[in-house]
């Protein structure tokens, strides 16, 4: 039987009880007096309480004690007495076992209740992804169910539908409104070459996908099994609260004994009042709370990440991330976009173009084709050239337009002279670190081109955010000195760390954690052992696949700028773990006292029912407070740079 059926039957039963209490002193009795108690009791002690019992008896089997242990020891010490007290015509309290056990399941459908829509969230975005696609076979689009797609098949998709599988766009364009997947809310323009994620919405186009990811390799499913294995892990902080638990429940046993023996043999007091005083302490300092404190806190800020595009892959990351002093970034594809672009164009920006689009058209060099892309953004088209030739070392000449055409690097300047002013811009743009391509006709530079990796658009403001946090950025590339050190000055990186070897990331790392806990942010296979090296690894939404699995927190929006909000959201959940812990150990310190009948001469006093129901709202503080991290602000305020 599921908690929620168990709580309304005990609900159910206890209500006639509940009208006895109250309305006794008018002189209404409940028919059939305390042998109906009786019945309604033990119906509860049986069903309802039962599964209390049982896992209190298997704790104590592998000499542990448990929260149930406490729950099963008051209710069955309240449900025993009151059958002796019965059977020796003295008063009886039935009614408390099985209030007890009505508040205390209340606690656990409250639990429940949080489980349930955290896993509800996860369920509704998996159930986002299309049910069929329009697929090509034999020549012709026709309708499969989703689980019919395989690899590389060509999928059409028509404004409106959605994506079905993640793939590239081989035919058409289009934007797509990948906000339930990444949480980014503007629509993304797509084009031929363009990667697309299932289940996210075509708006205007349609176009031709190739299927690369299928079934469970989608984004979409590795999103819900990342964030399902999430809120299942434990942080380590939860391990203290174990030892916590087995070592507060025989306490408090030994409490509630010594209440009973004060009260009996000291103070005089009946076995029915001494008992009563013992109960309401075994109750009281149930620490359910302390078992919701850490998963709920959990399965909330999870879900909330996963709504943003950070997925935390398991608990163990909280706490690292609240002792984070150093960030170190990977730089190509981290920091820069991870291809080479034009920057600058020297000259007749047209006729250099078009002549070295021309002479580069055939070239796989990704130089070329930086130059071919930026022609291509200019509608500039490559002309027809002649005679192509390669000049060793140092680039290509053709016939072009009835003129010779070269484009080469600086070891052309040997055969060809270039004038002072373009001299002195090769100079300005080598000291920013830029690859500079020489562009010549008919024995003469016409102009240069300059090319670089250039930081994304985002970088700077994420690298400010961080520092505004007082955290130290670092940099560690195998790129050369002036290159790192130009994109560097450009983002606003702290230390540059250049000439790195692959293998050796994760020992400089290593150096790093000297001085405290370091966050890595990185995305290529070479950054994978710096990402399990460093005490919070942030792999990149659209690294390689050895990166993602190496990260402890995944950013599925490749957007530096949620390096800030993941470390945010992190450090936001762990301390609410915190104060989750605090206010349900405040719960049972205040109240242990006044169940124990310290007060008892002001006339403050706790029955166990009443301690059965504030345990009960201890929970609901617990789970609220869990809850009110979804309106937890998330990431600090900096003007963009």
């Amino acid at each position: 039987m599921t908690v929620t059926k168990r709580f309304w039957l005990s609900l159910v039963l206890s209500l006639p009880m509940l009208a006895n209490m109250i309305l006794m002193p008018f002189g209404w009795m409940l028919p059939g007096g305390n042998w109906t108690q009786l019945g309604l009791t033990t119906i509860i002690m049986v069903v309802s309480a039962g599964p209390f019992a049982q896992s209190a008896w298997a704790s104590f089997k592998k000499h542990h004690a448990n929260m149930d242990t406490l729950v099963a020891i008051g209710t069955v010490t309240a449900y025993l007495y009151s059958l002796y007290a019965m059977l020796t015509q003295q008063a009886v309290f039935f009614e408390s076992a099985a209030f007890v056990t009505t508040f205390v399941l209340l606690g656990q459908v409250f639990e429940e209740r949080m489980r349930n829509n955290a896993s509800d969230a996860v369920e509704k975005l998996a159930n986002l992804q299309a049910k069929d696609a329009e697929v090509l076979r034999d020549g012709e689009f026709v309708k499969l169910p989703l689980s019919a797609v395989v690899l590389n098949d060509v999928i059409r998709v028509k404004p409106g539908e959605k994506v079905p599988v993640d793939g590239v766009i081989v035919k058409g364009r289009s934007t797509v409104d990948e906000s339930m997947v990444t949480g980014e809310s503007m629509p993304v323009a797509k084009q031929v070459n363009d990667k697309v994620i299932g289940a996210t919405m075509n708006s205007t186009g349609t176009f031709l996908l190739k299927a690369n990811k299928v079934g469970d390799q989608t984004m979409l499913s590795q999103i819900v099994t990342l964030v399902k294995k999430a809120q299942n892990s434990h942080a380590p902080i939860q391990k203290l609260t174990d030892k916590v638990s087995d070592i507060f429940v025989p306490v408090v046993l030994i409490l509630a004994i010594l209440t009973f023996l004060t009260w009996f043999i000291f103070l005089d007091a009946s076995v029915a009042r001494a008992l009563i005083f013992a109960v309401s302490v075994v109750v009281i300092a149930c620490p359910c709370a302390l078992g919701l404190a850490t998963p709920t806190a959990l399965m909330v800020g999870t879900g909330r990440g996963a709504k943003m595009g950070i997925l935390i892959k398991n608990g163990e990351v909280l706490g690292a991330v609240n002792d984070v002093k150093t960030v170190v970034f990977d730089k190509t594809g981290t920091i820069t976009v991870g291809q080479p672009q034009v920057t600058d164009i020297v000259g007749d920006e047209a006729q250099v173009l078009r002549i070295a689009a021309s002479l580069e058209e055939s070239s796989e060099h990704p130089l070329a084709a930086a130059i071919l892309k930026r022609a291509q953004a200019a509608k500039i088209s490559a002309q027809p050239v002649s005679g192509f030739r390669a000049i060793e070392g140092k680039g290509v000449a053709a016939q072009f337009d009835g003129h010779n055409g070269f484009v080469g690097n600086h070891k052309l300047l040997t055969d060809f002279k270039l004038d002072d002013k373009l001299a002195q811009q090769e100079i300005r743009l080598q000291n920013e670190a830029k690859t500079v391509v020489f562009v010549g006709l008919d024995e003469r530079i016409i102009g240069l081109i300059a090319i670089q990796d250039v930081a994304k658009a985002t970088s700077a403001e994420a690298i400010a955010k961080l520092k505004a946090r007082g955290l130290k950025t670092v940099m560690l590339t195998g790129d050369n000195e002036r290159v790192a050190q130009a994109i560097a000055q450009q983002v606003g990186i702290d230390e540059v760390i250049a000439d790195v070897l692959p293998g050796d990331k994760a020992d400089q790392v290593k150096a790093f954690q000297q001085t405290g806990k370091v966050a890595f942010v990185g995305d290529g296979i070479n950054d994978a052992p710096a990402l399990t090296m460093a005490d919070v690894g942030i792999a990149m939404g659209s690294g390689t696949d050895i990166a993602i699995d190496a990260g402890g927190i995944v950013l599925v929006k490749n957007d530096l700028r949620d390096v800030d909000k993941a470390l945010a959201l992190s450090r936001k959940t762990f301390n609410r773990i915190k104060l989750n812990l605090f206010w349900a150990f405040i719960y049972n310190v205040l109240g242990i006292p006044v169940a124990a009948g310290i007060f008892f001469a002001i006339g403050l006093t706790l029955s166990p029912e009443l301690a059965g129901l504030a345990m009960a709202f201890s929970s609901l503080s617990v789970v609220t407070s869990s809850v009110l991290l979804n309106r937890a602000k998330i990431g600090s305020k900096v003007q963009p740079v």
